[in-house]
């Protein structure tokens, strides 16, 4: 499941954000979207996305597939989480956290997308 949870998020990443030739550079796009080689949540990732939501309360993010980035001044992430509420019953939804890492190390939320995975298939 893993697997193909990571295949479909670096499909949607190469066809949906930029443009990534098949060695890694971009084309088409100044500051296009890298897919990341290896789907895995390192400790790097966990770090990065502890200092991006340190003091937001309200919902816990356990992060799933690190999608990629993409070189600006400094970088910005793509995380698939796994989001949900801090109250009782509440339902899981997945979301794709997007961060912003600057040139000084600073980490901050960029933005908070649902991902839909209707959205994968149109038919």
């Amino acid at each position: 499941m893993r697997k193909m949870i990571s295949f479909f998020l670096a499909l949607v990443l190469l066809l949906g954000i930029g443009c990534v030739h098949a060695e890694g550079g971009n084309f088409g796009l100044l500051g296009g979207w890298t897919a990341a080689e290896d789907p895995a949540v390192t400790d790097e990732v966990n770090e990065l996305i502890a200092r991006a939501l340190d003091g937001l309360v309200g919902v816990n993010y356990v992060p799933v597939a690190y999608l990629g980035s993409q070189v600006v001044a400094g970088i910005n992430h793509a995380i698939l989480c796994q989001a949900t509420a801090v109250v009782p019953d509440a339902v899981p939804a997945w979301k794709i956290l997007y961060l912003y890492e600057d040139l000084q190390g600073n980490v901050s939320v960029l933005s908070i997308a649902d991902f839909d995975f209707g959205a994968l298939c149109e038919y």
